[in-house]
């Protein structure tokens, strides 16, 4: 599928914060980092081209115990949010911020006009392991538009964690390395909300450069990637996943995803 590119005062915030990144390049302070192709990647983009598509969206997708939804990114620029609305999303997950220099031009208007319409909405941070610390990326992403507040509307803020656009799948880490730099992104999260964050991968992804870890699947509600008709296998510590993007284009812009359980279990989702 080919895509293109308030809360008081989160226009300006992200204007300014957008101001660290003009043309992919990070700030002076950060190093050489490539930022390009940021406004691009979303929530699947690698691992779809990675593990590809396989069969057709779930049949139940609107069953009784499940709400839609959908995320999306600067590659669908401005969204009318109105429509997305009338067209039954109930949720959405918006990318913010990548590494520790890029924020998206299209989240002020995403994340502010999706509230507007009366979703449930949600911003998600694309990690860069490769770049800087998980405790300076968590903060990086609560300082441009990640946080979270107890008003019934907002949900955690999401991790996520996929194959690395650049380059080797796990960023070079080993798994124990890519294990402790998730658990200092999610501690530093927590610390500055209150809330564990969502941790949006794949199984496949989760095997590979975490070697299956077990340790988050107590304190951080799941968000899977699977493009098939069935879930499937889930990463280790997990009984249950909380989400479950299916696929990567459908009734709404960006991705579809499928929250697991009703909307009561959805708005508690949002109050911890």
């Amino acid at each position: 599928m080919k895509r293109r590119g308030a809360l008081a005062g989160l226009g300006a915030m992200v204007v300014a914060a957008s101001s660290l990144v003009h043309g992919g390049v990070a700030t002076a302070s950060q190093g050489p980092v490539d930022y390009r192709g940021a406004e691009s990647r979303y929530a699947g983009s690698q691992i779809a081209k990675h593990e590809g598509v396989h069969g057709s969206p779930p049949a139940h997708t609107y069953a009784a115990n499940t709400v839609p939804g959908h995320d999306v990114s600067g590659w669908q620029g401005d969204v009318d949010w109105q429509a997305s609305a009338r067209a039954g999303a109930e949720f959405v997950y918006i990318k913010a911020t990548e590494g520790t220099g890029f924020v998206s031009d299209s989240f002020a208007q995403q994340y502010t006009g999706s509230h507007g319409a009366g979703l449930i909405r949600g911003a998600y941070h694309f990690a860069r392991p490769d770049v800087s610390s998980g405790a300076a990326q968590a903060t990086f992403f609560v300082d441009n538009g990640g946080g979270w507040t107890a008003d019934g509307r907002t949900l955690p803020g999401a991790l996520d964690v996929e194959y690395n656009p650049y380059g080797d799948a796990c960023y070079g880490k080993s798994a124990s390395d890519m294990v402790d730099w998730i658990a200092d992104f999610s501690r530093t999260y927590q610390e500055r909300t209150g809330r564990a964050p969502v941790i949006y991968t794949s199984t496949s992804w989760w095997e590979k450069c975490t070697g299956n870890s077990s340790a988050f699947g107590r304190t951080n509600p799941l968000w899977l990637a699977r493009y098939a008709e069935r879930i499937g296998e889930l990463p280790a510590g997990w009984p249950a996943h909380t989400i479950w993007q299916y696929a990567d284009s459908g009734t709404f812009p960006g991705d579809q995803n499928s929250f697991n359980g009703n909307r009561s279990r959805l708005s508690a989702l949002t109050t911890g």
